[in-house]
Formats: structure tokens, sequence, C-alpha cells
């Protein structure tokens, strides 16, 4: 009776034992030197550092952008056709040339088209407005002011100036919504431009 007792009791501290050597031990406490490692990794900023291949991307974006800004400011420029006119080289006649203007803005058509007088792309035509400096020209109601200053080399003689007058004319009526022009110097109305044509006030189509 007792050997059952003391095999019973041998066989339940084995039980015992295997039950104690079966569990996992458990997990060290970080030490101080690995929390602080934690933290510095830890922080939330999961970004990946950029690459230069990245950097170069971003810039090639930021450079298409400014192109295409560069783009849109071009596009909103006018460019227009119109017939120019000069005279030879004995001022004998009137000659026309074909020539393309840019402007922003519509009321800037008409400076540049008078601007458009003062040289020629052929050597053999004489631009009769060459020497003049136009102020302003200024659309209100179908009649167009034009303001000058006329240098004395900008003078001609009698023939001169009566084909400079009828190439301003020619050039400016071109424009359907110019009705009259009435052409000041230094903002004033004069009798005659370069001291022998009679000037109209204003001068209207014919």
């Amino acid at each position: 009776m007792n050997r059952k007792i003391w095999i019973s009791g041998m066989l339940v501290l084995l039980l015992a034992i295997s039950a104690g050597c079966g569990q996992k031990p458990q997990s060290a406490a970080p030490t101080p030197e690995q929390q602080s490692e934690t933290n510095v990794n830890g922080n939330g900023n999961n970004s990946s550092p950029i690459t230069p291949e990245q950097n170069s991307s971003n810039n090639g974006s930021n450079t298409g952008s400014n192109s295409s800004n560069n783009s849109d400011k071009s596009e909103d420029k006018i460019t227009q056709s119109i017939e120019v006119y000069f005279t030879d080289d004995q001022m004998m006649e009137l000659v026309k040339e074909a020539k393309e203007i840019t402007y922003k803005e519509k009321k800037d058509k008409y400076i540049t088209a008078l601007q458009s007088l003062q040289s020629s792309s052929n050597p053999d035509l004489f631009p009769l407005w060459g020497k003049v400096n136009f102020h302003s020209a200024v659309l209100k109601d179908g009649a167009l002011t034009i303001d000058i200053t006329l240098p004395d080399e900008a003078r001609l003689g009698a023939g001169g100036e009566v084909l400079a007058l009828d190439a301003l004319k020619k050039t400016m009526f071109q424009f359907s919504e110019v009705q009259s022009i009435e052409l000041l110097v230094d903002g004033q109305q004069m009798d005659t431009l370069m001291g022998h044509e009679e000037l109209e006030h204003p001068m209207t189509r014919n």
C-alpha cells in the first residue's frame, strides 16, 4: 500500500516538473538603449528619402509647368497681316508691302501699325515716317487720334509730304473701324504737317 502511494506521488511530481518545463519564458523587458533606438526610428516618419531620380522628376515637372505658362503668355498676343506703304528711292509713288504686326491688346493695334511705317524689309523702299516719333494712337467712336513729334530731320519736301500723308491714310484706313484720322503734332492741330500741304482736321475716307 505504501509502495503504491509512493509511486503515485512520484508520478505527480514528474507531471508537475514536465508542466513547468513546457512553459515559454517571458520576453525580457527592453533595455533603455533599445527603447531609445525604437523612439529614434519610430517617430512616425515612414517616408523614404528622396532619391536623385525623384528630385530630377520633380524638377522636370516644374520646368514643364513654367514652359506651359510661357506658352500661354505667347498665345495671348495677336498677330495680324496688314499692308504698309512706302515710296521708291525717287519718291515718285507709293509702294505697298505686306507685313505682320503683333500686339497684346486691340487698342495697341493702331500704334503698332503706325510704327510699321518706319522701316521696310526692302532696301529699295524709303520709309516716309522713319524719323517721326509716334506717341499715341487712340480710337474712339470711329475717330482715330494720332499724336506725333516731328523732328527737323523728319521733314520732307512738298512731294514727300503728300506721299507721307497718303501712306498714313492708306495704312490706317484699311482697318474698317477707322472712319477718320485726327493728326496732332505735340498735342496740337497744325495747318500743315511739314509746311507744304494743308492738313485736314480730321482726314476722312475718300
